[in-house]
């Protein structure tokens, strides 16, 4: 009964204690052996000279680990927990299809801005190949440089033919 007088008188000394360590109550650490000279403290600046002594303490931020989660991206990232169950969203919402859109209608672009200032395609073909691109024509960029290729064969085999008409002709 005693001990628990003794602790109920001590509930000015946390409150006290949180606002001087700038702190919550739960924080804050009394000294169990020294309850009567921490019962005495009925002041701020009594509080700081046992905070000064070390009879009141400020309790050190729990730890709150990432480690779990960090071991749990990992395995994301190889794609575990990723399946039918874990989803939440519409696959559009995930990841939308806008999105992809962008992304490669701008790979694809750049490979043309690219092919044209190297000179490997002219601009009227740049024009053609672009409008191509924007019409969904090409689904990656390794189908468009196969287009391009083939569209250059084409090129210089008809040239060819033309030179040996002319060549005939002449």
């Amino acid at each position: 009964n005693v001990q628990s007088a003794a602790m109920s008188t001590l509930r000015l000394q946390k409150r006290l204690a949180a606002a001087v360590l700038k702190c919550g109550k739960n924080k804050v650490w009394l000294d169990p052996n020294e309850t009567n000279e921490i019962a005495n403290a009925n002041s701020r600046q009594n509080i700081r000279k046992l905070v000064k002594d070390g009879l009141i303490i400020r309790k050190p931020v729990a730890v709150h680990s990432r480690a779990r989660v960090r071991k749990n991206a990992l395995a994301r990232r190889k794609g575990r927990h990723m399946g039918h169950g874990k989803r939440k969203g519409t696959a559009n919402a995930r990841m939308p299809t806008k999105v992809l859109w962008m992304r490669r209608q701008r790979v694809l672009r750049r490979l043309l801005k690219k092919y044209r200032e190297s000179k490997k395609i002219d601009k009227h073909l740049y024009h053609a190949l672009y409008l191509k691109c924007k019409g969904n024509v090409f689904k990656n960029k390794r189908v468009l440089m196969e287009y391009i290729h083939k569209a250059k064969n084409e090129k210089s085999k008809e040239k060819k033919l033309i030179e040996q008409a002319e060549a005939r002709r002449g």
